[in-house]
């Protein structure tokens, strides 16, 4: 079992910057692949970024070179560093942990920190 658990989200201007952490509990950290996910009022949760095991990432278009997701694997923390933030970003952003082998799949998720860019 792994406990996720986020935090850093907050108030912030358009164009500024907030960087989220994912604290997890368990010593095998390094195995699972993560991502930031967002949810706003009255829409479903989207993808927002991955890494893999291997520290590969991807990221949802619409925050391509403004956010960078990054693990650190010996303090079990995933981060999401996002700059240049938009009014459209506002939204709770939750972390995920996922892992299937052998028939045996692992996902767990945070409790959410919001995010709100206004002016």
């Amino acid at each position: 079992q792994v406990h996720l658990v986020e935090s850093g989200g907050g108030l912030v201007q358009p164009g500024g910057s907030l960087r989220l952490s994912c604290a997890a509990s368990g010593s095998r950290f390094g195995i699972y692949t993560m991502g930031w996910y967002r949810q706003a009022p009255g829409k479903q949760r989207a993808l927002v970024a991955i890494i893999t095991s291997a520290g590969n990432t991807n990221y949802a278009n619409s925050v391509k070179g403004r956010f960078t997701i990054s693990r650190d694997n010996a303090k079990n923390t995933l981060y999401l560093q996002m700059n240049s933030l938009k009014p459209e970003d506002t939204a709770a952003y939750y972390c995920n942990f996922y892992r299937s082998l052998n028939g045996t799949t692992e996902d767990y998720w945070g409790q959410g920190t919001q995010v709100t860019v206004s002016s």
